[in-house]
């Protein structure tokens, strides 16, 4: 029982020292919600995708997604089109400010994480990352 509330604490320390329970900022200081940071994220890595591919990279429900690629559309920054295969699919697209708003949150993001593994000594990174794994590993 004492692991488990040692974890519990742990894991909300560092949701809280990293920004993580601000829905509408992401932890790297940007004025965006969490959810289009990482939609913005897997856009620009992977081009196009069909927004139920999306749902489920992000782990959200169907409607969610749709939501959250309504909102990336008011935006500017994507644009919805019909797939080229299935007249029912949807393919979810950056625009080009779509493609300049993920790449000033990566810089943003790549800046906090540099910063941050400086402050990690060079003999515990390795350990830092494996216990990430680990965690993310239990929770799938």
């Amino acid at each position: 029982m004492a692991d488990e509330r040692e974890l519990q604490e742990a894991v909300g320390r560092f949701v809280r020292a990293f920004g993580l329970h601000q829905p509408d900022q992401t932890p790297c200081g940007r004025p965006i919600p969490v959810s289009e940071a990482h939609a913005l994220g897997e856009l620009a890595r992977d081009g196009a995708l069909r927004q139920n591919d999306l749902a489920h990279r992000l782990r959200l429900e169907k409607s969610s997604t749709s939501r959250l690629v309504t909102q990336l559309i008011n935006r500017g920054w994507a644009e919805r089109t019909a797939a080229p295969d299935d007249g029912r699919g949807v393919l979810v697209q950056l625009t080009p400010a779509g493609e300049n708003a993920a790449a000033q949150l990566a810089e943003a993001r790549a800046a906090r994480f540099s910063a941050l593994l400086d402050r990690v000594p060079p003999g515990e990174r390795a350990g830092v990352l494996r216990a990430l794994d680990i965690l993310t590993e239990a929770i799938e």
